[in-house]
């Protein structure tokens, strides 16, 4: 199996969420309370909305290249009959 670099889109997007984290750890942490500790779930999401678009990219992307459509998949296997032929 040929194994290469993963995509360029894929790394962006994990290094976008490594630095929602620390950027959410160094404005926050230091200044931690109830407030904040309620509202970290939504704060943190708003930091991770960037890696989550691009993630979504990579994934169109990823998909045109396969040549497939979204849904396909399920579309295939709503026709298939069970292993033992029934």
């Amino acid at each position: 199996m040929k194994r290469g670099l993963p995509h360029p889109l894929l790394v962006l997007a994990a290094l976008l969420s490594l630095l929602g984290c620390g950027a959410f750890i160094l404005l926050f942490g230091p200044i931690f309370n109830i407030y904040w500790f309620i509202l970290a779930p939504i704060i943190l999401t708003l930091y991770q909305l960037p890696a989550v678009y691009v993630f979504i990219l990579w994934k169109r992307r990823n998909r045109k290249a396969d040549g497939r459509r979204p849904g396909i998949e399920a579309e295939t296997d709503k026709n298939k009959n069970a292993p033992d032929g029934i």
